[in-house]
């Protein structure tokens, strides 16, 4: 399926959109590091890199033009050695199954599989729409592999819709990641055999920070900082690309579980 036209417009969309509402807001007690802090602890994990546990697939959102992911492998990578890291970019696919199609064919091409029902394991950062699709390649389908995850940690993914998915659009992929859409019912509904790791930052207008866990969770919450963009810039945030790293080195997270919940409107704002 040919990409829709929206695309192309989407980014200065969801840049205009996203710079609104990107005050800082309260430190979350639950995951209480500072940018500064967890740069200088990224800066410890690629000076002591070590190996990576499983391959990784980072997987892009809806209007990068190929920047966030890419990046934000490279930046991962640095924590490893040898690590086998792999970006896919759905962007320019224009449905949910062709994504899914194309995830799960780049996936065994860079790491060989003996299963046909399935990829290898790997470790799965998707960004955005990209944790969507990450969910709809574990479905398992007939005469078809599916995507075999260990753990998936998705960066603003609209698990429960994003708030920007309301607005009329004729786009396919916008329709399923509206609230209460079927393809959400969907991956609700199917049973999952890995965790998902959710974080989300404050002040995210495009999918809203209250939608970036799956029904059940509440998402590992950061404020943004000031003159960011919430929703564009996530994949960036080095306190959330620390926790990954910590995680994928069998480290101790930075963010502690149970997550804190959402802070209500009346929290007292603190510079992170």
């Amino acid at each position: 399926m040919h990409a829709h036209p929206f695309p192309r417009a989407a980014p200065l969309l969801s840049g205009a959109l996203c710079l609104v509402g990107c005050a800082p807001g309260p430190m979350n007690p639950s995951f209480a590091v500072t940018p500064a802090g967890a740069r200088a602890d990224l800066a410890r994990m690629r000076a002591d890199a070590r190996p990576a546990l499983r391959p990784i697939v980072v997987i892009g959102g809806y209007a990068d033009p190929g920047i966030a992911a890419p990046t934000l492998a490279r930046r991962l990578r640095a924590c490893f050695t040898d690590a086998n890291i792999i970006a896919f970019q759905p962007a320019m696919i224009g449905s949910m199954d062709a994504a899914r199609d194309r995830l799960l064919a780049k996936v065994r091409a860079a790491f060989a599989s003996t299963d046909p029902t399935s990829t290898i394991e790997v470790d799965v950062v998707a960004i955005s729409m990209g944790g969507l699709i990450a969910r709809h390649a574990t479905l398992p389908r007939e005469n078809a592999p599916r995507l075999r995850i260990a753990t998936l940690y998705t960066l603003a993914s609209p698990h429960r819709g994003a708030n920007l998915a309301a607005m009329p659009a004729i786009e396919p992929r916008i329709a399923d990641m509206r609230a209460g859409s079927g393809f959400l019912a969907r991956l609700d509904a199917a049973p999952r055999d890995f965790p998902i790791v959710p974080y989300g930052r404050l002040g995210d207008l495009i999918v809203g920070v209250e939608n970036t866990a799956p029904p059940g969770q509440t998402t590992h919450w950061v404020p943004t900082p000031a003159l960011q963009a919430a929703h564009a810039q996530v994949y960036a945030d080095p306190r959330i690309l620390a926790d990954i790293a910590r995680r994928m080195r069998a480290e101790q997270p930075l963010a502690k579980d149970p997550a804190a919940p959402l802070p209500t409107r009346s929290s007292a704002p603190h510079r992170p």
